[in-house]
């Protein structure tokens, strides 16, 4: 796909004309990245956005006994690397290619010009940002108020956003969404099988179908 109709299913630039669009495609770089690669550590500096075009990333963060804390999973059309733009501080997390994925990179000086020629980017990227607060808002609220049946409800009723139909096609492991939620993969497991005994999600071969929303969002409190 040309990079302008990819940029075009990008949200942060999915508001501009073609002229617009023609102009950030032709600063950006496409890199790809092995699988297990790591694409961004904690702490480098931030000189770039990046896009994922194909493939799975995960934002993470590494503590000093090796565990992993899951913050988010990237998939196509999702973006990383802003904020290092925005207040020119060092990355937050790692950042790790889940499969081999293809990324467009937009550097920190191309950015700033795109703002400065664009500025309907920066409204898409206060959008962005927006969302991410308030997910990252409910994700606390989650571990403070929500027992592990709650935290996992709430995983799928995340991810079932950016479903067709409510069926969940992103690879996501028990072992991963043990990660995000501060939880034991064995536990994980234990309550999919409850969701599933219970009718709340449809376990399938072609991914996790949301079956029984209503009951979904009561479990993760949600109105």
């Amino acid at each position: 796909m040309p990079v302008p109709e990819t940029l075009r299913a990008v949200p942060l630039f999915a508001h501009l004309g073609p002229a617009e669009l023609a102009r950030v495609a032709s600063a950006v770089r496409e890199r790809s990245y092995p699988k297990n690669s790591v694409i961004l550590f904690e702490d480098d500096p931030g000189d770039a956005l990046y896009v994922v075009v194909a493939g799975q990333v995960k934002v993470v963060l590494i503590g000093e006994d090796g565990r992993e804390v899951i913050l988010a999973v990237l998939g196509e059309g999702d973006f990383f690397g802003e904020m290092s733009l925005i207040d020119d501080q060092p990355r937050s997390a790692h950042v790790i290619a889940m499969d081999d994925a293809r990324l467009l990179v937009l550097r920190r000086e191309d950015f700033h010009r795109a703002l400065d020629e664009t500025p309907r980017i920066a409204l898409g990227l206060l959008r962005a940002l927006s969302q991410r607060l308030r997910r990252a808002d409910d994700k606390i609220g989650a571990l403070v108020l929500l027992d592990v049946f709650g935290r996992v409800a709430q995983v799928w009723l995340d991810l079932s956003e950016e479903a067709d139909d409510g069926l969940i096609t992103r690879r996501v492991t028990h072992h991963m969404i043990a990660q995000m939620i501060g939880s034991t993969r064995e536990t994980v497991s234990r309550t999919m099988r409850t969701l599933a005994e219970r009718g709340l999600i449809e376990v399938t071969r072609k991914g996790i179908r949301i079956a029984d929303r209503k009951a979904l969002r009561a479990a993760a409190r949600l109105p």
